[in-house]
């Protein structure tokens, strides 16, 4: 039930918000467009007429991290809830009518969003409009649907955590990596928090952002920014903004001091491995370069067969079967940087910690092979090519960057500034991150003493 008087708030400056907020739609590049509602509700148009079909994504900007302490996984859980009953559908009967009408509805959430979508043809897009607004603000929940779903996020968990010893192995590591932001908890919950979520911490989250100046509404594929605009100001339009929205801002971990390790053994492990993750910047409003040598650095490190870590590891020194680094930069706060060896048979993890140790010193003291560099770069840009065909990865792609405080520009200049990234930046961008007090190594192993 929706608590409480709302009002419109006034759209935002240029560059003050995640997205530019203007009253009049603003046209980005020949397939995006944006505008916002007087309500403070942000819309992002990517126009594709190939095919009469159209990706609509209801983003808001809360997850996980956002999360009162002591109701961990209420995010999703709410997620869950929201295809229960509306004053206006019974409960299931959001995704009966999208299936009903030729398309497909799912829904997700991360540390920093939580996203709605549906993919349907073009000509029932006011439909789904009409329904998620309807969701937003009428949602009616029991205690029979309480009960209900939180057994099924409770077996969520049992499947894809519980009787997955890297799952656990990671939610521990993570924990330890974030010693006082919300990103060390688990996003579906820590199993005895899920137990005790009741209505009210599922209508309070509700209440606080389920909101049109806390969404983000993202219509991909077979349309205009005239009719999407016509028809959001229809049906997201009435909808009152959260005059009590808080600000964004999540406890900030303080500074790191100490390298931090742990040893996660479980019977169940077949394949052993090292892990080191390091606390590493995110991509920043108008500051994307240090974010960009990181990924720069991760892709030469460990993706694929050519890769340094890879070739010294896995080819000349036949010492582990796998090798590999990531960093994932698109988040609102502090997110890692991340190296894993697996051994093969006969080498120790502690030996395997020792040569990754080894291989990325290496990497930082030798000149960067330049030929493999620029192929990374082309490919990079024949992808951001590439994914012009794919509306939905699109409608993913601006969605995260605007829930996680990045700007349509930024995502437009992504591409120029990953090509101005050269060695230097690479190998500065890595020592900086790459400081032993602010890693957390983790050994997965099914026998401790054997690891060593």
């Amino acid at each position: 039930m929706r608590f409480g008087f709302r009002l419109a708030v006034p759209f935002l400056a240029l560059l003050s918000a995640p997205i530019a907020a203007f009253a009049e739609t603003v046209r980005w590049d020949d397939q995006v467009s944006t505008f916002s509602l007087d309500n403070g509700m942000d819309v992002v148009v990517i126009e594709d007429h190939r095919a009469p079909v159209v990706v609509h994504m209801m983003w808001y900007r809360a997850g996980s991290a956002d999360e009162k302490p002591g109701v961990s996984g209420v995010a999703h859980f709410l997620e869950h809830l929201l295809f229960k009953a509306t004053d206006n559908m019974e409960a299931g009967e959001f995704s009966r009518t999208v299936a009903a009408n030729g398309g497909s509805d799912n829904a997700f959430t991360s540390y920093d969003y939580t996203a709605y979508f549906q993919r349907v043809a073009s000509d029932r897009l006011e439909l789904m409009m009409q329904m998620e607004a309807d969701r937003m603000v009428n949602l009616r929940l029991s205690e029979a649907d309480i009960l209900t779903e939180r057994e099924v996020i409770i077996e969520e968990r049992n499947q894809r955590t519980e009787n997955d010893p890297g799952a656990l192995f990671n939610e521990q590591a993570n924990a330890a990596m974030y010693m006082n932001h919300r990103y060390g908890v688990p996003i579906i919950g820590w199993r005895h928090e899920m137990e005790t979520l009741d209505l009210q911490d599922a209508q309070d989250y509700y209440e606080q952002f389920y909101a049109p100046n806390n969404a983000i509404l993202i219509v991909a594929g077979d349309v205009t920014p005239e009719d999407v605009k016509d028809m959001a100001e229809r049906h997201y339009g009435p909808l009152e903004a959260n005059l009590d929205l808080p600000e964004r801002l999540r406890p900030q971990e303080p500074d790191h001091k100490a390298a931090r390790r742990l040893v996660y053994e479980d019977p169940r492990v077949a394949q052993p491995y090292v892990s080191r993750a390091y606390l590493a910047p995110e991509r920043d409003n108008g500051d994307q370069k240090t974010a960009a040598a990181l990924m720069l650095a991760a892709e030469l490190l460990g993706d694929g067969q050519t890769a340094f870590m890879t070739q010294r590891l896995q080819f000349e020194d036949k010492s582990a079967v796998y090798a590999t680094a990531y960093y994932r930069g698109t988040s609102l706060d502090d997110t890692r940087f991340t190296t894993i060896v697996v051994p093969v048979p006969g080498v120790s993890l502690s030996e395997a910690e020792a040569n990754m140790d080894r291989v990325l010193q290496e990497f930082l003291e030798e000149p960067i092979d330049t030929a493999h560099l620029d192929r990374i770069k082309r490919n990079m840009r024949a992808q951001e090519i590439f994914a012009k065909d794919n509306v939905q990865g699109l409608a993913n792609r601006y969605g995260r960057a605007l829930t996680t405080g990045l700007t349509i520009k930024d995502v437009l200049d992504w591409p120029d500034v990953v090509d101005s990234v050269n060695e230097d930046d690479i190998k500065t961008a890595l020592r900086d991150v790459l400081q032993e007090r602010t890693s957390v190594t983790g050994w997965l192993t099914s026998d401790a003493e054997a690891a060593k």
